[in-house]
This record gives structure tokens, sequence and C-alpha cells, in this order.
């Protein structure tokens, strides 16, 4: 890009395709920008689109929510209606891990003697230590 006459640079030259370059750099910048959604940070509040309506809040009558829950309820009941057809018949819950009222007093009893012989054993050990 640098030319030489006779040793000097022309600057004129030099000036001249320096300024081409630039106005060349400023249609692409200018052609490109458009396409930029985020045209940087912005500050405050943000602005409300002009094209789209505000939003109305819809409210439902007392009568519509009445339909709507039957109809829900009716769904509800139908899907209830097939699992149940599908299912086979319930088998009773067996009832093991429970203890009677007799088992719990006989292992107390049981826990009981094991204490009692505990503690005679101790007192041998204090007597004779």
């Amino acid at each position: 890009m640098c030319v030489v006459i006779g040793g000097i640079m022309n600057i004129s030259k030099i000036l001249n395709q320096l300024r081409t370059e630039l106005t060349r750099i400023d249609a692409a910048i200018s052609a490109i920008e458009p396409l930029n959604h985020s045209p940087g940070r912005r500050r405050g509040r943000p602005a409300v689109a002009a094209s789209a309506p505000k939003r109305r809040n819809r409210r439902m009558s007392a009568a519509a929510r009445r339909k709507l829950s039957l109809l829900l309820k009716q769904r509800w009941a139908q899907g209830k209606m097939k699992r149940a057809r599908k299912a086979t018949p319930a088998k009773p819950a067996k009832t093991t891990g429970r203890i009677s009222a007799a088992g719990r007093k006989k292992i107390a009893a049981a826990q009981r003697a094991r204490w009692v012989k505990v503690k005679a054993q101790r007192k041998t050990q204090e007597k004779t230590a």
C-alpha cells in the first residue's frame, strides 16, 4: 500500500487510498448494523411494543367454571374406571413384622433377666478387683 516514487513516499496517494478504504468500511458497517438485534446496553424501562396489543384479563364465568369442573371430573372418573378394569384383584396385605402384646411381654421379661445377669457379673468383678 505504500507508494514510493524516487525514494520519497507519495503521501497524497496514500491518503486517497485510505479515504476510499474508509468509505468502503463505512458502507459495510451501515449495511450490517440493521442485522444486529442488540444495539447495545439499554438503560431504563423496556420500550413498549407499539404493534403488540395490550393483553386483556380473561375471566371465566361461574357457569363456565362449573361446566369445566364437571367435564374434568367426568374425564378423571373414566380414567379411574379403565384402571380399575385393568387392575387385578388386590391381595390382602400381609401383617408381617408386628408383635402381639404377649410376645412383647415375653421379650421384655427376657431382657430384664439378661440385665440381672449383667449386673450380677459386674458386682462380682468389682468385688474381685
